[in-house]
């Protein structure tokens, strides 16, 4: 399945939830997001999460190989008043200097890298006890519920599309972090209920990997209306609970 999720960068930047207050919150707690750290954020998209640090007053630099989702987050940091950074380019080979950051972040995207080759680049590019953060913040689908349905019908319309059933939990990213030399791992994770309208379920399904970032125009449509015929049947509520679930798995590099 060939992703591209520039082809559906309005929809990401409108509808797909960023990572809760909450979340940062927790990170802050492990010393990430201080006031006037420098912060790379890798795969950036659409600019939910180096936003949310740049308002906790750090320099953030978002690093992402498509101009068309950092398009979208250059329209977001104008709406909110943030000032960062973008850079056209792979996480695998980012051509920024060593020793150069104190956090990089990865948030819901980690599973798209090679993934040793990024491990090993941001160890080269943080400084002595600089963290990688390595999040994620899933649906959780559950017998019955809402993201249950979403699935399958995703799975109808892209049966190639193999990324659901997820708990919500990576315990290979530790070996990730393990096996390059990050010391001092932690993690943790919570539940949260997201709140969507009709509307912007809709618009989070469009923006997902098996749907607008693969499938063609009348494919789109064709999965847009069932899934809106399936909303007002099946979940009527006009404001939706969505249960999800935050992830993070952080190291450090070591001092020398």
């Amino acid at each position: 399945m060939k992703v591209d999720f520039g082809k559906t960068a309005s929809d990401y930047r409108r509808h797909r939830a960023g990572f809760p207050e909450a979340y940062f919150a927790r990170v802050a707690q492990y010393g990430v997001g201080v006031r006037t750290q420098t912060l790379l954020d890798l795969g950036t998209g659409t600019g939910t999460l180096a936003r949310g640090f740049a308002h906790r007053g750090c320099r953030v630099t978002g690093l992402d190989p498509s101009a068309a989702m950092m398009a979208q987050a250059k329209l977001t940091d104008s709406e909110e008043g943030v000032q960062i950074d973008y850079l056209e380019a792979s996480a695998e080979e980012s051509g920024l200097p060593d020793d150069s950051f104190d956090v990089i972040t990865a948030g819901q995207c980690w599973h798209w890298f090679k993934r040793e080759r990024v491990a090993r680049e941001a160890k080269r590019m943080l400084r002595p006890l600089g963290a990688l953060v390595i999040s994620h913040f899933d649906w959780l689908p559950a017998t019955g519920n809402i993201a249950a349905a979403s699935e399958a019908m995703i799975r109808r319309h892209n049966p190639q599309w193999n990324m659901g059933d997820g708990k919500g939990i990576y315990p290979q990213w530790f070996s990730d972090l393990m096996d390059t030399g990050f010391t001092g791992i932690e993690s943790f994770s919570f539940d949260v209920d997201v709140p969507y309208s009709h509307e912007a379920w809709r618009g989070r399904l469009r923006a997902s990997a098996g749907i607008a970032a693969s499938l063609d125009t009348p494919a789109i449509e064709r999965f847009d209306a069932e899934l809106a015929a399936m909303l007002a049947a099946d979940f009527p509520e006009p404001v939706l609970a969505i249960p999800h679930r935050v992830f993070t798995v952080l190291g450090r590099k070591p001092q020398a």
